[in-house]
């Protein structure tokens, strides 16, 4: 592998001499990789998606700089909660048939089974077609005149969306300050 330095700052730069090192910047390899290693992922399912035999997996363990790239997005989805959102995520998909197996036991109190039951509910009920439908509205930004078009026709790149769920306010606010203006 032969190295160069960046004529902005200096670094050496690492050129491409491995299939590895191509997978280094592969995004999602590396996230499967450290999805696998943080136990959310299997191998198999790893393996089967990327097309490894056994030998070509074992040999993936063995570079050390694919090895630092996994390690270092470790850190980062611990660090911004992506690990934690995922296992939260998996142990839920279980919730159901716990609170099932609480609701149906003839042993377990009434208050119990009836927590289960309503916590069933609301699960059941919080899909997306359940989703509330959020009010929708558009800001307009008029340049002027001095603003001059690239063509006649709008182009999309030029608009720029913003997604905005309003807050939830009463339906009349009333206004308790004191009018300075009237005397």
């Amino acid at each position: 592998m032969s190295e160069h330095l960046c004529p902005h700052c200096g670094k050496p730069i690492r050129e491409a001499a491995t299939a590895n090192d191509a997978l280094i910047n592969d995004h999602d390899f590396i996230t499967d990789c450290a999805r696998y290693a943080e136990g959310i992922l299997t191998e198999a399912a790893v393996k089967k998606k990327y097309r490894f035999d056994d030998a070509s997996w074992e040999s993936l363990g063995e570079d050390d700089a694919l090895v630092e790239a996994i390690e270092a997005e470790k850190v980062r989805r611990i660090r911004n909660g992506a690990t934690a959102r995922e296992r939260a995520q998996r142990l839920f998909t279980e919730a159901p048939n716990v609170l099932g197996t609480i609701m149906k036991n003839d042993d377990a109190s009434p208050r119990h089974r009836i927590e289960a039951a309503r916590e069933i509910r609301q699960v059941a009920a919080n899909g997306p077609e359940n989703a509330q439908t959020a009010d929708r509205f558009i800001i307009t930004i008029n340049l002027g005149e001095d603003a001059k078009l690239r063509s006649a026709q709008p182009d999309p790149n030029d608009v720029i969306v913003i997604d905005a769920t309003p807050r939830k306010t009463p339906a009349a606010i009333t206004d308790k300050s004191k009018d300075d203006w009237k005397r």
